[in-house]
């Protein structure tokens, strides 16, 4: 997709060497890095007739370049962050995803014009495809619950429904003084927020950077009455606005989102979204006449206007793939912020899993359930359990979730400690057993999210285009005999997901022996699993006489493609070849079966077919598997910028190579790294 950022092509080309007299600069690589990718060198000194000066905004700093830029008669370029910029606020250390450039001005200050106003003012912004992908965006940021700041619990419920929501702001922030407010302005809102609600409760939403005391807003307990409550909880603000009958603001950007939620917020001051007919103004900017749509000025404010930045993949991206990285960074925060004990991890794997899982709170390991859980709460954390780990019921405050390797896992076997770049965690079950509900049942059975199957279909195709399977071991592929050609994947015979979803064809023999007698005269091209090959799980066969071609190392892209069909108990590879277009039979219950894309003979669960009050279940579409399997239900890591990740990075990494494969001393280095990873919590206490 597309790179678009509009100050550039509209301001008529901005220098490429910028000066720059804030030590913020220094500070933020982040902000140095975009400004590279943007085609800038960022410059102490002083400018030339050629250059220009860069600025944060209106900071208490910005008057040095300003001055600078006035005296050296060159352009001025202030920077603001883009409207969905990180987990937590840049006080707290986060870098921002994206960033706002402007010549004109600054996007909240009202006393000129912006590049943003500019752009809304005369950019036809009629481009259906744009509009589509505003619409999407809007829909997509409510349903992964994403804002500008993301510190805020989505499991924590909004007050009643009902209610008037009142946002405050941080006392002295520039967005109020340059949008032509002042305290007094909070207080005449408070008022008219009761005056014009009779009767309704009023919650103030204190902003996210008060909660640690290093700001304040403008309203505290002497605020609050029998109808008006102050909200410090870290609420979704998406539930919040759900759940108003209307919003006030003076100039935040929680009046923004209001209005993509279809609020028409009263807004006291003007920051850039008032003024264009979708807002209540109590004092209208008098330059803004046009009038525009919800989608269009999402469209402005959040295509065109930002430069988004791909931190994984170092690059300037579409706002898309912004929210792509955004959606992995909030699920780690979300779920890992609490921090967990990790129970059955096997020493090599640690590393890993500190990496993945250990980002905001160091794991503790343990080996004894009992101590685990005691551990987990005592310390208020969650208990993560290795799936084929546990035994017996768990119990933690922050939940349990089981792990297990994801579905594009490596390139290499985790026999030979080959760690993994995704993992799935699943606090229902885990999506080998069907004797219980998972996680990824649940995300099969529910709606795609807004742009959802899109993205599974690039996705997919993407996969299919790059070669790409779970481990990525390649090999070769000797001639086959002509004939119906069916494809029989072995598997580990103790493997958890044969013992317990296979049904009563469990081996490899019974398999083969199934297969034959079903096809009698079709060429059976058997593939031993790999571990099994490598000698390092049990599950070999003497398949003579039951298959034409026993395929040893055989590269399994190239069995597919020439063969007609897939014959398999519970293999991933059966979900391989279904996402390709082959006929895939399951005679036992793997996660991708029992949802009308595979023939079952096996013993799937009921509740694939029929919900719990009888009524048949609607059929997913190939698309929908691909988006649960693959997008929504693993965890990606990407070992490269050591982050969080959408799959389309690991996509990159397992397609371009750019992955060290671990050697000897690699191995010897992963047991010691995980064992010094469990004892780190201790000396950071």
């Amino acid at each position: 997709m597309a790179v678009e950022t509009y100050p550039r092509s509209a301001a008529g080309g901005l220098p490429r060497r910028l000066f720059f007299y804030n030590a913020g600069f220094l500070r933020q690589p982040r902000l140095r890095r975009i400004l590279t990718l943007a085609g800038h060198d960022l410059r102490l000194g002083l400018p030339g007739p050629e250059d220009g000066v860069v600025v944060w905004g209106r900071s208490p700093y910005a008057a040095r370049g300003e001055a600078v830029a006035e005296r050296r008669a060159v352009p001025l370029l202030r920077l603001e962050d883009a409207f969905l910029r990180s987990i937590r606020p840049g006080r707290a250390g986060d870098a921002p995803l994206g960033l706002l450039l402007d010549r004109r001005g600054v996007h909240f200050d009202a006393a000129s014009p912006s590049d943003m106003e500019h752009l809304l003012a005369t950019h036809r912004l009629d481009d259906s495809n744009l509009l589509r992908r505003a619409r999407e965006g809007m829909a997509r940021l409510r349903a992964l619950d994403l804002s500008k700041y993301n510190i805020h619990d989505p499991a924590l419920p909004p007050p009643p429904p009902g209610y008037v929501l009142v946002v405050d702001q941080t006392r002295g922030d520039a967005s109020i003084h340059h949008a032509g407010a002042t305290e007094a302005t909070f207080r005449e809102m408070l008022i008219h927020a009761q005056l014009d609600h009779p009767g309704a409760p009023v919650w103030i939403k204190t902003h996210p950077e008060t909660a640690g005391g290093g700001r304040t807003g403008h309203y505290g307990p002497q605020d609050e009455t029998s109808r008006v409550r102050l909200l410090a909880d870290p609420v979704s603000p998406h539930a919040l606005l759900a759940g108003a009958i209307a919003v006030y603001t003076v100039s935040s950007q929680l009046g923004f989102e209001a209005i993509c939620a279809g609020h028409r917020p009263r807004v006291f001051a003007q920051p850039f979204y008032a003024g264009w007919g979708l807002t209540e103004d109590d004092s209208p900017p008098p330059r803004r006449c046009r009038r525009l749509t919800r989608a269009q000025l999402f469209a402005a404010a959040m295509i065109l206007a930002p430069i988004w930045y791909d931190p994984c993949r170092d690059r300037l991206c579409s706002f898309e793939q912004a929210v792509d990285q955004l959606e992995a960074e909030a699920r780690r925060f979300r779920e890992d912020r609490h921090g967990h004990v990790a129970l059955g991890m096997r020493l090599w794997k640690r590393g890993r899993l500190q990496a993945v899982f250990g980002q905001d709170r160091p794991l503790c390991f343990a080996d004894d359930p009992q101590r685990a859980q005691a551990k987990a709460s005592a310390e208020g954390r969650g208990l993560l359990v290795w799936a084929g780990k546990e035994a017996g019921p768990l119990a933690a405050p922050q939940g349990v979730r089981r792990v297990e390797d994801g579905f594009l896992r490596s390139r290499g076997l985790g026999a030979e400690l080959v760690p993994p770049l995704s993992l799935v965690t699943d606090d229902l079950g885990i999506y080998y057993d069907p004797s219980r509900e998972s996680r990824l049942e649940r995300l099969i059975t529910a709606p795609l999210p807004p742009g959802g199957a899109e993205r599974a279909e690039r996705l997919l195709e993407r996969l299919i285009a790059a070669g790409l399977t779970k481990y990525n071991l390649g090999g070769g592929l000797a001639d086959l005999p002509t004939g119906h050609r069916i494809l029989v994947p072995g598997q580990v015979e103790d493997d958890a997901s044969i013992r317990l979803g296979a049904g009563p064809i469990a081996t490899n023999l019974a398999l083969l022996q199934a297969v034959r007698a079903a096809h009698p005269d079709a060429v059976i091209v058997y593939k031993p699993h790999p571990d099994v090959e490598a000698g390092l799980r049990p599950g070999a066969v003497d398949a003579a006489g039951l298959a034409d071609v026993i395929a040893r190392k055989a590269d399994p892209l190239a069995l597919m493609a020439a063969c007609d069909e897939v014959w398999t108990m519970t293999s991933l590879l059966g979900f391989e070849a279904l996402i390709r277009g082959k006929a895939v039979t399951c005679t036992g219950a793997p996660f991708y079966a029992g949802w009308g894309l595979t023939r079952d003979l096996g013993p799937v669960p009921t509740r694939r077919h029929h919900a719990a009050d009888g009524h048949p279940l609607p059929r997913p579409t190939l698309l929908h598997l691909v988006h649960a399997a693959l997008i929504a239900y693993p965890r990606y890591y990407d070992p490269v910028s050591r982050r969080p990740c959408p799959p389309e990075v690991v996509l990159d990494r397992l397609s371009q190579g750019a992955i060290p494969h671990p050697g000897a001393a690699n191995r010897l280095l992963a047991k010691l790294q995980g064992t010094m990873a469990g004892y780190a919590h201790l000396w950071r206490q």
